[in-house]
């Protein structure tokens, strides 16, 4: 079993389709945590906004934590997908 490797992600459609539901989810995470430090850091500008702005930073820190997670689940999930389409190719009668 590679992990990281291209040929997982084009293997089948299967694939194809993990991969581009884990590229969107990863998109979404980051766009999150990136959201979560811009807020933070305006609401720390202003005094009475500080304990707000504390919880967006933990939030937008717990998504960047969560992208490395998503990556190895995704790169684990493709390399567990066998090469069904080209092996039931080959046994067609």
């Amino acid at each position: 079993m590679s992990l990281f490797t291209h040929r997982n992600r084009t293997k089948s459609e299967r694939s194809r389709r993990t991969y581009a539901a884990f590229e969107i989810a990863d998109t979404v995470i980051a766009f999150l945590a990136a959201i979560c430090f811009l807020i933070g850091s305006v609401m720390f500008m202003y005094d009475d906004w500080h304990g707000v702005a504390r919880w967006l930073f933990v939030a937008g820190s717990g998504f960047f934590c969560l992208k490395p997670t998503l990556r190895l689940v995704r790169e684990l999930r493709l390399a567990s997908m066998g090469d069904t389409d080209h092996l039931a190719k080959r046994f067609t009668v």
